[in-house]
């Protein structure tokens, strides 16, 4: 890899700079900033900066990763898209619907390849539990409850929240969006969702204009329930999984990556890298992207899933519940 481009100077921007230069000590970093302005000093692990798309298309550099807020991933993409140059999007792949099929439009006309940042599902006990829904262990399922908070002033401690995107609806903010990666490795692990209900809130103790509460009720097109809560608010940051079948149950928790049975009689610990450093899932995702741009087998997160993403946000803030 000789040179790459990170649009955005954001926390996951600055990450993926630092993770480039890791796998790829030589390699040539390039950052432009999302609203343009000029960063003083270079941020760490940049090279350079750009000040426009026509720039990142006449460097013809070897792939471009869009970190810009979701709300200008169709502005900042797909003239890359179109240009020929692969593109690795951060999640959520757009704000809205109509942007999100117009990229998905936009790289099955270029052929070239764009994935999108679904980094959870590089999770080392996101990959056991894929397996261990594959192999049925838990035999049919009745009950899937997902559960994620954490406090948004906790996120950036060195940021006001208030000026974050998380916070932010115009540029794409709210639980729903912030954390989606949730209800992507649900539909990865159980298949397509179904809109059943949901309870969208406003707490105010954040002072925020976008939903800082979510409760979602979905099925799966086997009939399982799945329950999904979502939050900016836990001050003890969260987030877990529990699914119940006709053999047991199985506990997962994402943070302290383990997985737990539990039988008719016993508890069996099936997973536990506790100490497994998680910036290898965005590590992973990036080395398995760089496969996509190769023709390598490789298990990037497809735009049409990422739309699917989407879809059901849409699904919820427009069927749902609202209290404010």
């Amino acid at each position: 890899m000789e040179n790459a481009v990170v649009i955005g100077f954001g926390s996951i921007s600055k990450r993926h700079c630092s993770n480039l230069k890791l796998l790829y000590p030589d390699i040539k970093v390039y950052g432009m900033s999302s609203s343009g302005r000029l960063p003083i000093p270079l941020p760490d692990n940049t090279d350079e900066i750009l000040t426009s798309i026509e720039d990142i298309i006449a460097l013809n550099p070897n792939f471009v990763i869009v970190a810009s807020p979701a709300s200008h991933h169709k502005e900042h993409a797909t003239r890359i898209i179109n240009s020929g140059i692969p593109v690795l999007l951060e999640k959520p792949l757009a704000a809205n619907l109509a942007d999100a099929k117009s990229l998905v439009n936009c790289a099955k006309q270029s052929r070239t390849a764009v994935a999108v940042g679904y980094c959870l599902r590089y999770l080392s006990s996101s990959i056991k539990m894929k397996q261990l829904i594959d192999e049925h262990v838990l035999g049919k399922i009745y009950n899937i409850n997902i559960n994620i908070g954490q406090f948004l002033p906790d996120w950036r401690p060195d940021k006001d929240y208030k000026d974050s995107v998380s916070a932010n609806k115009s540029l794409g903010g709210g639980v729903l969006r912030e954390l989606s990666h949730d209800i992507d490795y649900a539909q990865w692990l159980f298949g397509p969702l179904n809109f059943e209900f949901s309870i969208l809130r406003t707490s105010q103790e954040l002072e925020l204009n976008v939903e800082d509460l979510a409760d979602i009720s979905l099925t799966t097109n086997s009939n399982a329930v799945c329950y999904i809560h979502m939050d900016f608010l836990q001050k003890y940051a969260s987030r877990n999984c529990t699914i119940i079948g006709e053999k047991g149950r199985l506990d997962w928790d994402l943070i302290k990556n383990t997985i737990q049975f539990y039988g008719t009689a016993n508890a069996e610990v099936l997973f536990d890298e506790s100490d497994w450093d998680k910036n290898n899932m965005y590590l992973d995702m990036l080395i398995d992207f760089i496969k996509k741009i190769k023709l390598l087998d490789n298990r990037s997160i497809q735009v049409e899933e990422a739309y699917n993403v989407i879809s059901l946000i849409e699904d919820i803030e427009q069927n749902g519940k609202w209290i404010k």
